[in-house]
């Protein structure tokens, strides 16, 4: 349930919604926005009747959130939300940021030579496994903390913010202390207590779509980061699994319009996991800015025939240049800029 209130209603009109909510064991949470402030019941399971908020002086109206996500909803906040990872480095506004890098962090010299390369070419923001979920246990299953200081060392070379996923609650507490946004995989985007302790974390989470999740399942995961206090959340399209093996995934870029009409949330595209395979990144980058991403990852190595993983969908830093320079174009041609 969301109260609206009217524009110019006063601090003690808010507060007594906020007391009215508070006395039937429910937590109010006042929304300030441009015009007027909204305040939101949470924890409501649909049993509050808020008809006596109506006669409430100040009270504009009163919205019941049609939809099993709340706080992500676009009836709970109407304007979208801007998640800032780092200094100017913003998810959901005009400018759209490119996140690059490796799939799995493999050593000092490469890690800081792709930072270096992908900085150059246009990215924002680093990306690279230092824990790896695979799918055979006998796959390279990342550095672990060894590999979060040599992100560490690649940021202090070039500046460039953090994004590196977290699979379990005690690793979810280590990438907080290196990583300035905390991705949770496709394999991870249902496991609730990992959700739970990275809304108690407070830093930004990139949280992916499954690989057999619908749209509604995205949101019902993202609602338990925001349940417990974190805002901060980026959705991510990667592609879903598929009978077609001709790619390795279906990116479902219709995914962007449909969460951005749902959701406040900004939404970005992973083109490198949503077709695994290299000559198709460029196309589908394109495709992804077009249908309105807020933001690009693209997986990238210095010697894409070498990776410990993910090799073939891995651009060279060569073929990421060009990736940026055409991305460039088709954000102008929609009002839009990559960001830089």
């Amino acid at each position: 349930m969301l109260v609206v209130m009217k524009q110019g209603a006063t601090p003690e009109q808010i507060d007594r919604v906020c007391a009215w909510i508070k006395e039937r064991g429910y937590t109010p949470q006042p929304m300030p926005g441009a015009q007027r402030t909204a305040v939101g019941l949470v924890g409501n399971d649909g049993r509050v009747d808020g008809s006596p908020l109506e006669d409430f002086p100040g009270v504009a109206e009163v919205i019941y959130v049609s939809n099993p996500y709340k706080q992500v909803s676009r009836e709970w906040k109407h304007e979208s939300t801007i998640v800032e990872i780092a200094p100017g480095v913003r998810f959901g506004g005009t400018d759209v940021p490119i996140i690059a890098g490796p799939c799995s962090v493999e050593s000092e010299e490469q890690i800081v030579t792709v930072a270096q390369q992908v900085k150059a070419a246009g990215a924002v923001a680093l990306r690279g496994g230092a824990f790896k979920p695979r799918s055979s246990p006998y796959s390279f299953q990342g550095l672990g903390k060894k590999g979060l200081e040599l992100l560490a060392l690649a940021k202090r070379e070039t500046g460039l913010p953090i994004v590196t996923e977290a699979m379990d609650e005690a690793g979810a507490e280590l990438v907080a202390e290196f990583a300035d946004c905390i991705q949770i995989g496709a394999r991870n985007m249902q496991n609730y207590s990992l959700l739970k302790v990275a809304g108690k974390l407070k830093k930004p989470v990139l949280l992916k779509r499954g690989m057999a999740a619908t749209i509604q399942d995205l949101l019902l995961s993202a609602e338990y980061i925001l349940a417990e206090g974190n805002p901060n959340v980026i959705l991510c399209e990667r592609g879903l699994r598929s009978f077609d093996t001709t790619s390795r995934n279906l990116f479902d870029l219709t995914a962007i319009p449909v969460v951005q009409q749902l959701s406040h949330l900004p939404i970005v595209a992973d083109p490198s996991h949503g077709t695994g395979r290299r000559d198709k990144v460029l196309a589908m980058s394109r495709a992804a800015i077009a249908a309105g991403a807020d933001g690009i990852l693209i997986e990238v190595h210095p010697r894409p025939e070498k990776a410990m993983s993910d090799g073939a969908q891995s651009q060279t830093p060569e073929q990421f240049a060009e990736t940026v320079v055409q991305l460039r174009r088709v954000a102008a041609a929609i009002d839009r800029a990559i960001a830089s």
